[in-house]
């Protein structure tokens, strides 16, 4: 039996606010608020983990006194699903993101942006459904 991928764990300064900018780019939904700890999933699998065989992960964000200091070892790519990618990188500046340099080249086929926190992501240029 292999593992199944449930939940990614955000370290923030602020995971109230940054919960609701995911929420915003991915349709997640608050699914858990408790000491400092924001839990967030898709509300088409409100059972997530408790469901068979693959499902979207859940984002955990949780309040930490360090800052991000350097560029993240893992992130997470999206890929737009009724718009094309530029469309769907400026929705999510309107929403608090911002362009980050992580070394392109300018020749990718997505844009690397940062969250509120810093927090690099990916917006992929193929559309899913």
């Amino acid at each position: 039996m292999a593992s199944k991928f449930t939940e990614l764990a955000i370290d923030c300064a602020d995971p109230h606010a940054l919960a609701g900018f995911w929420c915003a780019v991915l349709g997640y939904e608050v699914q858990d608020e408790e000491d400092g700890v924001v839990t967030i999933g898709s509300p088409a699998v409100p059972e997530g983990r408790d469901r068979r065989g693959p499902v979207p992960p859940t984002l955990t964000f949780a309040r930490v006194p360090e800052g991000k200091t350097v560029k993240n070892r893992l992130h997470i790519d999206v890929n737009p699903t009724d718009r094309e990618r530029d469309e769907e990188v400026r929705r999510l500046l309107d929403l608090g993101a911002r362009h980050a340099d992580v070394g392109q080249t300018g020749e990718e086929s997505w844009v690397t942006l940062a969250d509120p926190e810093g927090n690099e992501f990916c917006v992929l240029a193929s559309r899913c459904s």
